[in-house]
């Protein structure tokens, strides 16, 4: 390993092991080709360890050759296999120090200690980083820029070993963290893991929804339904293996959820009931106390969600909107028009207008080319409609 930056108590690292080549295992990889840090990849599916080396996140691990230990290997593994083969790791002496990226900590690390894993050479992790996609396809170079980044290192882990991962994660963009195993498995199962089973949960209902809801939904359900896109099997695990922590957290949404829907029913019950207008408003304001409170402590608790943490910020970008006729080629002419007007779309999202045969592309810009492209765009005849 590299040696300490002099007077920045910051290790130096030169070359890093990344086992497994999803998501977060490549952009781990990419945001340290960045920073010009030597890579190798290791994958037991090689058309994922093949998709990751063409986009530039390293180069593969030769399985045979000998070679001198990387200052770091990266485990990003399911939480079930990352004692098996942090193991066999550091049987080989694959790196002088050791991390994982699983999302629970509390099961890794009791795993590691049954399997007789080094402790003092482990020091586990999890970034706070992620995308409902997953595979390397779906990776970004940018995917930890200002979240935080959890370490999880026991008392028998050796302080070289977390100064290391902490430069890793400072190097990928990320703000380390510290905390206890079981602290962490409590705070993810609230921010995090819980949050994925509510908004399945939501998403749920649309299986059997009819056309006409399915026409009239907006952002909003797509905001709430994001991540249920997420993988089930991986999900699956997640929760098993932060079972506990997750169904307290449930309880409570349950029990949130049951108090409105009472309320709500009674409320109902209420209206349909009374002829008389303001014994009805009398009754209603006290049904819809519960409603009131939940919907008061959810704006309250929102308000106390931070800012991303850390100086590395990602660019702010301004959303443009421009109209697009629903025809092969509409969004190969935009983008050539942008590129005309040597403005770079850093973004794209599209949204379809149901029953016409047109819709719009929210074009995602760093704010001192928007001027320039909507009067392009407007000029070349697009509908565009900054500031909407």
């Amino acid at each position: 390993m590299g040696e300490e930056t002099a007077g920045a108590g910051r290790t130096e690292l030169r070359r890093v092991t990344v086992v497994g080549t999803g998501l977060i295992g490549t952009s781990i990889a990419l945001a340290l080709r960045a920073r010009d840090v030597d890579v190798t990849l290791s994958d037991p599916d090689s058309a994922s360890l093949r998709l990751a080396c063409d986009l530039g996140a390293g180069r593969p691990l030769d399985e045979t050759a000998e070679s001198a230990p990387a200052d770091i290997a990266v485990i990003a593994a399911p939480p079930a296999v990352v004692p098996a083969v942090l193991r066999q790791a550091q049987a080989r002496g694959l790196a002088q120090v050791y991390t994982d990226v699983a999302s629970v900590k509390a099961s890794v690390l009791e795993g590691a200690e049954r399997l007789g894993c080094d402790m003092a050479t482990f020091v586990p992790g999890h970034p706070m980083g992620g995308r409902e996609k997953h595979g390397p396809g779906a990776a970004r170079a940018d995917l930890f820029l200002g979240r935080s980044w959890a370490l999880c290192p026991t008392g028998k882990a050796d302080p070289g070993s977390v100064a290391a991962v902490t430069e890793l994660a400072r190097l990928c963009g990320a703000d380390p963290l510290v905390l206890e195993a079981g602290a962490h498995d409590r705070a993810v199962a609230l921010v995090s893991h819980a949050p994925h089973v509510a908004s399945s949960a939501v998403a749920a209902r649309l299986v059997s929804a009819g056309e006409t809801a399915l026409t009239l939904a907006g952002q909003g359900v797509r905001d709430v339904t994001r991540i249920a896109g997420g993988d089930p099997a991986m999900w699956e695990e997640i929760l098993t293996h932060n079972a506990g922590p997750v169904a307290d957290v449930l309880r409570e949404v349950a029990a949130d959820l049951a108090a409105t829907a009472e309320a709500l029913h009674a409320q109902a019950a209420n209206a349909a009931a009374s002829e008389d207008d303001s014994a009805s408003e009398a009754g209603a304001k006290d049904d819809m106390q519960p409603v009131r409170d939940l919907l008061a402590r959810g704006r309250s608790g929102h308000g106390r969600i931070p800012g991303k943490h850390g100086a590395v910020r990602r660019p702010v970008y301004t959303v443009i909107p421009v109209v697009i006729p629903d025809e092969p080629g509409a969004l190969g002419r935009l983008f050539a028009a942008a590129a005309t007007a040597g403005v770079n779309i850093e973004d794209v999202r599209i949204e379809h207008t149901p029953g016409l045969p047109l819709g719009v592309a929210e074009l995602y810009l760093l704010p001192e080319a928007v001027d320039t492209l909507a009067k392009a765009l407007s000029a070349d005849g697009w509908s565009v409609h900054p500031g909407a």
